[in-house]
């Protein structure tokens, strides 16, 4: 394979970072990275862009005649799930439709979606969830992205296929919705305090049965969609291929910080660690940590979404290794590993 131009939006988010990186140690793929911010990796061409501007993603991206592929990983948050759809089709729009004219050679758009296309985040829901299952009464932003894509795809040279994934995990700097980051600050922070570390969902989501994916091999099955004729035009499941119970990870994340295991009780952190800013700057200052803003490092509020999930979180992974992605990691493992990882690299103590 050579000769490939990828445009990867939301090139500073948790998956965006993972899938240059993966990209630029690929043979024959020459990457073009959009984001607000530069994203830390060398030998990609950067394009600062506001995805939400229709006329500067005009102006910027309708020259680029050489893209092969799109991978939109670009993601807006909003408190209410119908205020998120507008501005993320919109997002998707405005890049595919500036590059999609001008670049002849298009052969496929990848767009990354999520459980909550299962209504994972309304309450239980069926599991395991498949990818034909069917869809709950709208609004669903992700519902609003396959119905464009699939609209726009008819009749065209290239194709779609869609990620799915649970709760990223990965290595991104200054990223706050990453679910590795909000447990490595929590734990820093409760070690600095002399406090021990208390899983802040509860007993029921301490107990129930829950699902990651890690970055890196989202990454991997991105590319591997994006390149197998066989996947063209469909969506998948991707997920690190094992469940686990907080129960039983947490006391590993303790041992990893040094901090005491406590029971587990439910904390609002969005609350609870708003006031701690101050702990964490101190803490920045005195190990030298990457310069950092407290609010563009974690999320409270993700976290407090994840940790209140009281039911399973199951996604069925039959349908990717029918098509041939069989990749799976252990995801006690990777949590560990990425929070190494945030040490060596300065962005926790």
């Amino acid at each position: 394979m050579s000769g490939k131009q990828a445009l990867v939006t939301g090139a500073t988010g948790v998956v965006g970072r993972n899938l240059i990186r993966h990209l630029c140690g690929l043979p024959g793929w020459e990457v073009i990275a959009v984001s607000r911010r530069k994203p830390d990796i060398d030998g990609v061409r950067h394009l600062p862009l506001d995805l939400l501007d229709r006329g500067e993603c005009a102006a910027k991206l309708g020259g680029l005649s050489g893209v092969t592929h799109l991978f939109h990983t670009a993601y807006i948050e909003f408190p209410s799930t119908a205020d998120m759809c507008a501005p993320n089709l919109a997002m998707l729009a405005n890049a595919l439709e500036a590059v999609e004219p001008v670049a002849r050679g298009l052969e496929h758009v990848h767009v990354v979606q999520g459980t909550k296309y299962y209504g994972s985040h309304l309450g239980p829901f069926k599991t395991p969830a498949k990818e034909d299952d069917p869809r709950h009464p709208p609004p669903n932003f992700y519902y609003d992205l396959q119905d464009y894509v699939t609209a726009r795809q008819r009749g065209k040279a290239w194709t779609w296929s869609a990620a799915r994934p649970h709760s990223v995990i990965g290595f991104a700097t200054g990223n706050p919705m990453n679910l590795s980051t909000v447990i490595a600050v929590y734990a820093s922070i409760s070690r600095a305090l002399g406090e021990p570390l208390a899983f802040p969902g509860g007993e029921g989501p301490y107990r129930a049965l829950y699902q990651c994916t890690d970055a890196g091999l989202l990454a991997q099955a991105m590319v591997w969609m994006a390149t197998t004729p066989a996947c063209a035009n469909e969506a998948f499941n991707i997920t690190n291929g094992d469940l686990f119970r907080w129960q039983h990870v947490w006391p590993k994340f303790a041992e990893f910080f040094g901090v005491p295991l406590a029971p587990p009780r439910r904390i609002k952190l969005a609350q609870a660690m708003a006031q701690h800013e101050p702990v964490w700057n101190a803490l920045a200052a005195r190990h030298g940590l990457k310069p950092h803003r407290y609010a563009d490092i974690v999320s409270w509020p993700f976290g407090d979404f994840v940790f209140a999930i009281d039911y399973d979180v199951i996604s069925d992974m039959g349908k990717a290794r029918r098509f041939g992605f069989c990749a799976s990691l252990d995801s006690e493992q990777r949590f560990l590993e990425v929070f190494a990882g945030y040490r060596q690299a300065g962005i926790i103590p």
